[in-house]
């Protein structure tokens, strides 16, 4: 009976962490980009108790409960995808506003590398409280938001039309009572010939003192965009679907291929040109020529939800892969996903490796092949290289694991 008992508390002892544990996690020999900590080289990161320990070459591995081998990878902070549609639901002809049209973010955010996204408008001072119970409180991933300056929020059709619901007060009021979630104001869909949206926004922006994303144009004769980059908005405000060239908004490249001068006075000025791909906000006609006269975007996003999903945008990643093969470089995609949005928002303790900081990672391999990238206008770019994502830290934990790479092989 005794052999019997010392033989189980040997077994239990077997299955238990190593006495004096020190890291819970060491992702080992990964080229780590760090924009913001201006890391660009083979490293190790350690990670303990949900936060990163350490970024340093050659991290020892003795005393460390888990060790990943991420050698021939990029591992970058968790990506931020700050144009997403994450405000689902069942209620009828509502859009991105606890619609059908919103999807649940954990579905579709750590297969893609991305920890945090920032929800751009479903809600409105009226519904924030339905979207925090329903999404926010109920995911994995970070969510935030852009408060919408409609107050029924991003419902469609005559909703989005109405200026008697458009405060600036109330809608700054929900944003500094909800200061953890709500990041920004969001102006969508007006189809006016006013300015009122933008100057609400606006408004509102500086009674919360947060910026301002602007989903820009929808009358018959288009408001002037140098109007809105070097009047209306302000240094910090985003102006999203940059490279988009749709019916009743003037677009940023004109019809000889040129961008318009003012576009890179405005970057300068301080505007964040924002890609918010979307399901009709993309072109190549516009992003190529563009980015060859000097207009990079200051951050990626996706403009998630059903449509764009299934069409040409896919995911973060796929976008950013885009991009890759029309003039930018690994450097920048990730840094315009990551410390770029999180500066955006006013978010600074995200998007880095800092240690210290909470351990949201991305573990990324560039895959060089024959790719096919879509546009929004139903043209394909033939590419070589794409990012894909083969493992997802979210606050130290794995949420995501392509090929396994963090678990033990299997023996018979």
């Amino acid at each position: 009976m005794k052999n019997l008992c010392t033989l189980l508390l040997f077994s239990c002892l077997a299955i238990l962490p190593l006495s004096g544990q020190q890291i819970d996690l060491l992702l080992k020999g990964g080229h780590v980009i760090d924009p913001k900590n201006n890391i660009d080289a083979v490293m190790d990161v350690a990670i303990d108790e949900g936060k990163v320990l350490q970024v340093a070459p050659n991290i020892p591995a003795e005393g460390v409960f888990q060790v990943v081998d991420v050698s021939g990878m990029y591992v970058v902070p968790g990506l931020i995808d700050i144009h997403s549609h994450n405000f689902f639901g069942t209620e009828e002809n509502a859009y991105l506003s606890n619609g059908f049209s919103a999807v649940p973010p954990d579905e579709f955010t750590f297969r893609s590398g991305v920890t945090t996204v920032v929800d751009a408008g479903g809600a409105g001072w009226r519904n924030f409280k339905t979207f925090k119970a329903q999404t926010i409180d109920h995911s994995k991933t970070r969510v935030l938001s852009l408060l919408n300056i409609v107050g029924s929020g991003m419902k469609g059709g005559a909703v989005e039309q109405n200026l008697a619901d458009m405060d600036a007060k109330l809608t700054a009021m929900e944003a500094r009572s909800n200061a953890a979630y709500v990041v920004g104001i969001k102006v969508a869909h007006y189809g006016g010939p006013e300015w009122a949206p933008v100057e609400k926004a606006v408004e509102a922006g500086n009674l919360a003192n947060i910026p301002v994303m602007v989903d820009f144009g929808g009358y018959d004769e288009p408001l002037s965009i140098e109007t809105l980059f070097m009047e209306k908005l302000r240094p910090g405000d985003i102006f999203t679907h940059t490279y988009a060239h749709v019916a009743k908004r003037i677009p940023i490249v004109d019809e000889h291929r040129k961008l318009r001068p003012f576009v890179l006075k405005a970057q300068e000025r301080g505007i964040i040109f924002d890609v918010g791909h979307g399901g009709g906000s993309f072109l190549f006609d516009q992003a190529i020529p563009a980015i060859e006269q000097g207009l990079k975007p200051n951050t990626i996003s996706t403009d998630l939800h059903t449509g764009s999903m299934n069409a040409g945008m896919k995911d973060q990643l796929n976008v950013m892969s885009k991009l890759l093969n029309i003039g930018l470089n690994v450097q920048e995609v990730i840094a315009a996903s990551t410390w770029a949005p999180a500066q955006v928002i006013k978010r600074p303790e995200l998007g880095h490796l800092t240690p210290g900081a909470e351990a949201d990672v991305a573990v990324l391999k560039l895959e060089k092949g024959k790719f096919g990238f879509v546009d929004t206008k139903g043209w394909r770019l033939n590419g070589d290289q794409k990012l894909v994502c083969e493992l997802t830290l979210r606050a130290g934990r794995v949420v995501w694991d392509l090929n396994g790479i963090s678990r033990p092989v299997w023996e018979r």
